[in-house]
């Protein structure tokens, strides 16, 4: 069969076409914006895309995914629909060509799911179970960022952003999760999302698909989460357990059921994100022992604090933080290990929320470790930059 992916490039569905080509599909996409780590994955597994959205560049398929960053006046959707021909969205497809009769473990949360959901497969793997995964970025020690095995257990990092410009439910909705994560949750997504009740409420959607046999897990003293919870429960919750971090100049160690995860892994929201992997992992039969030695030697994901160079008394790190919570507890961690020494934040104000300057008042407040702070200005950002920040701060 061939499939052809309308938005290739992206987190989701870059990893969506490795597993279809796993399944012995032929894969074909395309996208506007293609780069690294997503590009470079797709040229190694040799799965052809092109630039744009080119009608003429669009080739007959049996089936097209179309992705969620696309809407109706495209000139490929368009003609889809004008022709009917067969579409679906990423995370339909997924669920009824993959998911299926799988013990899914999901991750979900405003911050930390990729991370976490590396973590989880890194110690399922570890332990000999041999995952199958998707998540949204390339696990260092995997090298790929999605992959199929004939494993019962399938990893997924579970996104509460939209299916599709005609599915509006979260995509979290399709996979079914035994095992459910859920890392944290605020406010985001002002693009789609006019309030936290609306999030909650899409939440309360994913919470009611786990089957009774099912576990919820989550952060004590979250007042969303607790919120969402309070709106039906029909499956067993699990609250995390308040461990204290001890940072080093190498890294950082908590304790576990009495065992000590010991890694080179800075900020308590990665050891949140460690608990909520291990607490899932035992969930399938895992012993904690074993979930900590496998993160003792988890070696990260990339774009989430990873070193980029390395030359004297300079380290440059690339972090994907775009909330103003991940990026505080980021510069957190990493003023925790460097101690005096000097921190230059340069941030780009990429996503919508951000642009929208919904978080304004909060990224003053994030950004307080840092000893100097460059902020790109992208022209279409809808709030003065200049009323919260020094002009000298601004390129």
């Amino acid at each position: 069969m061939h499939i052809h992916i309308l938005g290739i490039a992206g987190t989701f569905m870059g990893s969506l076409a490795l597993i279809a080509r796993q399944l012995g599909h032929k894969v074909t996409g395309q996208d506007q914006g293609i780069y690294p780590p997503m590009s470079t994955q797709l040229d190694e597994q040799n799965i052809d895309y092109t630039h744009g959205y080119n009608l003429a560049d669009m080739p007959k398929a049996d089936v097209f995914i179309i992705g969620n960053a696309l809407s109706r006046g495209n000139e490929c959707v368009e003609e889809i629909l004008t022709k009917q021909y067969t579409y679906t969205s990423g995370a339909q497809w997924l669920s009824e060509n993959v998911l299926r009769d799988k013990w899914v473990l999901a991750v979900s949360g405003t911050h930390g799911k990729t991370t976490a959901a590396s973590m989880l497969a890194c110690i399922l793997e570890y332990a000999g179970y041999n995952p199958s995964f998707l998540i949204g970025g390339v696990v260092e020690d995997f090298g790929v960022s999605s992959r199929l095995t004939d494993s019962n257990f399938f990893v997924i990092e579970a996104d509460e952003y939209d299916t599709a410009f005609f599915d509006k439910r979260s995509k979290f909705v399709h996979y079914h999760p035994k095992t459910l994560v859920i890392n944290n949750l605020e406010f985001d997504h002002a693009d789609i999302f006019d309030s936290l009740k609306d999030i909650q409420k899409q939440f309360h959607h994913l919470i009611r698909t786990v089957p009774n046999d099912g576990l919820i897990i989550h952060p004590q003293n979250n007042q969303a989460i607790a919120e969402v919870l309070k709106q039906g429960l029909w499956s067993t919750e699990q609250a995390l357990p308040t461990q204290q971090l001890t940072t080093t100049k190498t890294g950082s160690h908590f304790d576990v059921e009495g065992h000590t995860v010991n890694w080179n892994l800075l900020g308590e929201h990665n050891m949140q994100n460690g608990l909520g992997a291990i607490y899932a992992a035992h969930h399938i039969g895992v012993p904690f022992d074993v979930t900590c030695e496998a993160l003792n030697t988890f070696k990260g994901v990339k774009r989430r604090l990873e070193v980029k160079h390395e030359t004297g008394h300079i380290t440059l790190y690339d972090d994907f933080a775009h909330h103003p919570t991940a990026i505080k507890t980021t510069l957190q961690g990493l003023r925790a290990k460097v101690g005096t020494e000097n921190i230059i934040a340069i941030l780009e104000l990429r996503s919508n929320t951000m642009k929208s300057g919904l978080h304004q008042q909060s990224l003053v407040d994030a950004l307080t470790d840092a000893d100097q702070v460059l902020i790109l200005r992208p022209e279409n950002t809808d709030w003065n930059i200049d009323e919260l920040f020094d002009t000298d701060c601004l390129f």
